[in-house]
């Protein structure tokens, strides 16, 4: 369903357990950046009814998210650390073009969006089917579906809103190009890393 060009090594969740504390810090920020991707995308676009709605609901969710790791967290006994930089997400970022005209933009934005939502729905499943952590587990087997989800709007947005843009053939672009980026990564105890 995703269509990701790499799958990340099952073995990636041992090193995320290995260090619980960090991965639950960088997700919980992973949670931030999302929601606030989904408030630039409003900022930007308040003329669309129906993105405000959606992009409003996913902001909501996506800080709830925050606050349920924020909660593990705390029920844990770890320290919520400084936010990470995310490497990963900064070679997207690279990636998006340039130029063109509003809408243009938006349909950029919501592929760079709809790319970070997969990778990230995709290590959910990992860490949930391979985590001893078994609270850990369910919870990241339901996020999954909330990724999933969040997907699936962002790449369905694109294609209702295209005006010039070939949204198939440049998603197609951002597969390859994630599915290159992404073999340099699954190393660090990171959503991303």
């Amino acid at each position: 369903m995703l269509g990701l060009k790499l799958k990340t090594d099952p073995r990636w969740a041992n090193i995320a357990e290995s260090n619980l504390e960090e991965i639950l810090t960088d997700h919980c920020w992973c949670e931030q950046k999302a929601a606030a991707n989904a408030m630039y995308i409003i900022i930007n676009n308040s003329e669309k009814e129906e993105l405000v709605t959606e992009m409003t609901k996913i902001t909501i969710e996506e800080m709830q998210h925050f606050q349920m790791v924020h909660d593990i967290i705390k029920a844990r006994g770890y320290e919520f650390g400084r936010e990470r930089k995310d490497d990963y997400v900064n070679e997207l970022v690279k990636f998006t073009k340039k130029g063109g005209n509003r809408n243009d933009a938006l349909i950029e934005r919501l592929l760079f969006a709809a790319m970070i939502e997969a990778r990230s729905c995709e290590r959910f499943k990992v860490l949930s089917e391979n985590i001893k952590d078994q609270e850990l587990a369910k919870f990241y087997r339901e996020l999954m579906i909330s990724e999933a989800s969040h997907y699936t709007t962002f790449l369905n947005f694109a294609r209702k809103y295209t005006e010039r843009v070939d949204v198939e053939k440049r998603w197609k672009e951002w597969l390859e190009y994630e599915g290159e980026l992404i073999a340099n990564y699954g190393n660090k105890e990171t959503v991303h890393g």
